[in-house]
Order: structure tokens, then C-alpha cells, then sequence
């Protein structure tokens, strides 16, 4: 019971520090579509999926897009948690279950790289079929933007989360006592 109250306690520091991120930090980045706005917020759920692995990375992308979704980024409604969990979600679960295979440098170089790519063919797909609702737009004035704006703006925003994600994982997960439980799972393999 003890390793579980330690990793929930774990998992709200992860989802305040998230949530602080998205409040302080948020730009659009291609003036066409300034509803696109970069945030630093999906780093501690990155973090958060190599600590707990893909469902624990997604259990926390839910918490956080919902508690995103009615405080600082109220404005977007249930469309905005919804696209934050599938574009969130999709990247926790293929560069968790990556890094919880191989917990090296290159298992975790692997998994932010194809979390990034399936995040943006994800939101590729998910923008097409959302956007014109959250919009009140026809999809016709959605698909000239998927390749000169939707699919950068996703590659850009999943890919500089992922390096600096890469940068400050061990200290974080060092800040949050993970590296005593790291060398335990080690040890028993």
C-alpha cells in the first residue's frame, strides 16, 4: 500500500506541475490556426509514462486534460479534453509500453520519437473529423490546412516536449524518488 500512496503522490505532483505548465506557457505557433497553441504540459505526463509505464501515463493524460479542460483551458470545452486526451494519450501509450520494454537511452530516444509521430498522425486524423465541429467550419476548410499547418504544428509541439523531456527525465524522476525504485525492478530481472 505504501509503493502505491508513494506513486498517487507521484502522479499529482506530475499533474500539478502540468497543469502550471499549461497556465504559464501557451502561444500559438502558426498564426492560420491560432487555436494550435504550444504548451509545455505534455512533459510531466511524458515523464509520468516512463515512471508508471502506458497506463500510467494515460490514467494521468485523463486526470490532467480533465482538470485542463475546466480550469486554465476552460474555453475549449469538452472538445479541447477530448483532443488533448487523444493526441496525449496516443503518444503515453506508444512511447510508454517503448521505454517500459527498454528503460536505456535508446529504448527512451525510440519511444519519444515514435510518440511523436503517432501523436501527430493521430491529431492528422482527429483534426479532420473534430475541427469543423469546434469550428462550426466545413472539413473542406480543414484539409488544406493538415500538411502546412496541423501535421508541423503537432510534430513541432510532441517533438520539443520529447527533448526536453529526454533532458530532465532522470533528474525528475531523481526529484521524485523514482531512481530507488528503478534500481529495485533492475535488480530483479
Amino acid at each position: 500500500m505504501k509503493i502505491k500512496t508513494k506513486q498517487l503522490t507521484q502522479m499529482a505532483v506530475l499533474a500539478a506541475m502540468s497543469i502550471l505548465l499549461v497556465y504559464l506557457i501557451h502561444f500559438p505557433i502558426f498564426p492560420a490556426a491560432p487555436f494550435l497553441e504550444y504548451d509545455p504540459a505534455d512533459i510531466p505526463i511524458f515523464i509520468g509514462a516512463f515512471m508508471f509505464g502506458p497506463l500510467g501515463g494515460l490514467i494521468l493524460t485523463a486526470v490532467v486534460c480533465v482538470l485542463q479542460g475546466v480550469t486554465v483551458s476552460s474555453a475549449s470545452g469538452i472538445i479541447g479534453i477530448l483532443m488533448h486526451f487523444f493526441a496525449t494519450g496516443s503518444f503515453v501509450l506508444v512511447a510508454g509500453n517503448i521505454y517500459k520494454r527498454n528503460r536505456t537511452r535508446k529504448g527512451a530516444i525510440i519511444g519519444l520519437a515514435l510518440g511523436t509521430v503517432t501523436m501527430t498522425i493521430t491529431m492528422a486524423l482527429w483534426n479532420i473529423a473534430i475541427t469543423p465541429i469546434f469550428l462550426g467550419i466545413p472539413v473542406e476548410a480543414v484539409l488544406p490546412m493538415i500538411i502546412p499547418v496541423i501535421i508541423p504544428f503537432n510534430l513541432i509541439k510532441a517533438g520539443i516536449n520529447s527533448v526536453i523531456t529526454f533532458v530532465v527525465y532522470k533528474s525528475v524522476s531523481k526529484v521524485l524518488g523514482l531512481e530507488i525504485q528503478e534500481a529495485k525492478v533492475a535488480e530483479s530481472k
